[in-house]
């Protein structure tokens, strides 16, 4: 469990290669020999230990590499040609600038940088690297909230499957992430991913880019304002989840993740009442059609440049579509193109079809049909991964085959962008400018959860 009154460190896993640079701004000290270093370094991996090289002089560690700021507030380090939005379309590489500790593990093959750095460091770089910093500030409130709650209840698990001696995918787990039958693929992806770090510095997790988004005393303060401040549930700290747009209704966690209900978690309409002319219960196909195919009123259906341009940051905004959108394969297109994502050898595509809907309609198990075999996958990114170069924006479309012609094309209409679970941050971003506090928007998205202060800015 998280020790009350005390501000939690955590250990951010930034990228892996077969050969790190990076630069140190200041004297770090290597853990295990107390050797001083600074100035440009690469780091590469020699047998099983760990070689630093800056030009001149050469160094082998132990692995893991600790090193460690004399000076925490005045050193920071560079770690070169980072890869952020891995797998996205907007995927691209970058230096970027960090507080804390650099700590190097070797993975297999490859060296893995980790940032050690105290959560609500982490947080202020998180609200920075996912919006604009220029944000309303009860938006920026409920967003510090909800990724401080989401951190710490992914420590609070890694501690508790600690003291219970067993990993993240041990033996004796309550649930895996991979199921697989006769015809039958359902996986999901989370954090438990990671087996060396608490968690990544990507999409996967939450996006962290240390300090090279430039903060403002405006996200200091929200920090500062919320400090310590999680959302809670029966004595837990809550499993709180964010994504860009939920495309007028919330999804539930086990549709997404493992088969856990979070009651906290749940199916919400993203506005006061439900929007006229459609029917809810997306869970029905033709209800979800209806919902998709149309333009219901919803918190997050905006084109308020404003608001968009404070929630997405100038890469987000390269994506112009999130409430509604559309993708046209033709039937080649298709079947070569889920042959590679899934490595399954379906033929020619015949056929795409829903077979479970969560509240938000977003597919949960999808039949994919060819001339050569038929399997249903799921869940929900599983679906995106397969069906895009990249992702797909949502598990929430449908697909109709189409012919005319020039042939066979698959249709595509989506609604929503991202798992649907827990705060929509669009949706979040509008209630902030209609002049909701943050504790509303938390309430609105997470129903049921109350609030916990775990420890003060006196303790930092």
């Amino acid at each position: 469990m998280i020790e009350k009154g005390v501000v939690p460190k955590i250990q951010v896993g930034i990228f892996s290669g077969k050969e790190i640079g990076f630069t140190l701004n200041g004297v770090f000290v290597e853990k295990g020999s107390g050797k001083k270093l600074t100035g440009k370094w690469t780091a590469v991996m020699s047998d099983d230990r760990i070689k630093l090289v800056n030009g001149e002089q050469e160094y082998v560690s132990e692995a893991p590499a600790d090193l460690i700021p004399i000076d925490p507030a005045g050193a920071s380090l560079v770690l070169h040609d980072v890869t952020i939005g891995v797998n996205f379309h907007w995927e691209r590489r970058e230096d970027q600038v960090f507080r804390g500790s650099l700590r190097l593990i070797t993975e297999g093959d490859n060296l893995t940088a980790v940032n050690i750095v105290s959560v609500e460091d982490y947080l202020i770089s998180v609200i920075s690297s996912e919006m604009k910093a220029t944000s309303s500030e009860e938006f920026l409130k409920a967003h510090a909230v909800t990724s401080r709650s989401w951190l710490l209840a992914q420590l609070s698990k890694s501690l508790s499957l600690q003291a219970e001696g067993r990993g993240h995918q041990a033996e004796g787990s309550r649930y895996t992430s991979y199921i697989r039958s006769a015809d039958e693929i359902i996986k999901w992806y989370d954090r438990e991913d990671h087996v060396n770090f608490d968690v990544c510095a990507d999409d996967h997790c939450q996006r962290y880019q240390g300090i090279t988004r430039a903060s403002s005393p405006a996200v200091v303060k929200v920090i500062n304002d919320t400090y310590g401040e999680v959302l809670t549930y029966g004595g837990a700290i809550c499993d709180a989840r964010y994504y860009k747009c939920c495309g007028g209704i919330t999804e539930l966690f086990e549709n997404t993740w493992e088969p856990e209900n979070h009651p906290y978690l749940q199916g919400i309409i993203d506005n006061t009442q439900p929007p006229e002319g459609f029917k809810t219960d997306l869970s029905d196909e033709n209800n979800a059609r209806e919902w998709i195919l149309g333009f219901p009123d919803a918190f997050c259906n905006t084109s308020d440049k404003k608001v968009l341009s404070q929630v997405l940051n100038d890469y987000d905004q390269e994506t112009n579509d999130f409430f509604r959108w559309k993708v046209v394969y033709t039937q080649e297109e298709l079947s070569r193109l889920v042959r590679e994502r899934s490595g399954i050898d379906f033929g020619i595509i015949t056929g795409i079809i829903p077979l479970e809907r969560g509240p938000s309609g977003r597919i949960s198990r999808l039949r994919i049909e060819g001339s050569k075999a038929s399997w249903t996958i799921g869940k929900e990114l599983e679906i995106r991964k397969s069906l895009s170069k990249s992702h797909l924006y949502s598990s929430c479309f449908v697909a109709d085959r189409e012919e005319d012609g020039d042939g066979i094309r698959f249709v595509v209409h989506g609604a929503g962008w991202g798992h649907g679970v827990g705060l929509c941050q669009i949706g979040a971003a509008m209630m902030g400018a209609r002049g909701y506090s943050y504790r509303d928007i938390l309430m609105h998205y997470f129903r049921g959860a109350g609030f916990e202060k775990l420890y003060n800015s006196q303790t930092a």
